[in-house]
């Protein structure tokens, strides 16, 4: 069932509009159908062709298919400074594998622009190690970080054993102010007048 039997027509949302739908039903109404459901139909299609999402004018989403359907991820995303580095390092590589090709044809032609190419695709070609070597180092820094705890040399055990004491520090002391408030019974306030 396509998107025209399910909605309607334009044809048809101006023939209902305009009043004639006693006369001449649409063309793909089912003979099972009835008037509510009929008038829902026609509702789904007047705010579809408005650009109104359906859930927002509060109507069935079961009578409408879901044309985007999420689906969870395989694999968790990267972290925000790991997958920085690792753009970074896919851009000089490819800056990389550029001037190396350069280099390469410009020395089949024997051009003037070999020699230079030759020598910084040398350099660029460090520098990409170095890159790809910074991905490594800052995956590793953030598991240590943020993420292994079962390490012992692991600096997340600590800081999760910190955020922890803070927290039963703050739960508490909204505990005895709950209680003083309780105690006190709002009798002990100034009142604004």
């Amino acid at each position: 069932m396509g998107t025209a039997e399910r909605r309607g027509t334009l044809d048809d949302l101006e023939r209902d509009e305009d009043g004639v739908t006693g006369a001449s039903a649409p063309r793909n109404s089912a003979p099972w159908s009835t008037p509510e459901a009929e008038s829902a139909r026609t509702s789904d299609a007047r705010t579809a062709a408005r650009g109104v999402r359906a859930d927002e004018a509060a109507q069935e989403p079961s009578a409408i298919r879901q044309l985007w359907v999420e689906e969870p991820a395989r694999r968790r995303r990267l972290p925000d400074p790991v997958r920085t580095a690792a753009v970074r390092a896919v851009l000089i590589i490819a800056v990389t594998l550029l001037q190396a090709m350069v280099a390469f044809l410009s020395t089949l032609a024997g051009s003037w622009l070999a020699f230079p190419m030759v020598i910084s695709s040398v350099a660029s070609t460090v520098v990409a190690t170095w890159s790809v070597l910074d991905v490594w180092v800052t995956r590793q820094v953030w598991n240590q970080r943020n993420g292994v705890v079962s390490e012992p040399s692991s600096t997340a055990r600590a800081l999760r054993k910190e955020r922890r004491r803070a927290r039963r520090q703050a739960q508490a002391a909204e505990r005895t102010q709950g209680r003083i408030r309780r105690r006190t019974g709002g009798a002990g306030q100034l009142t604004h007048s």
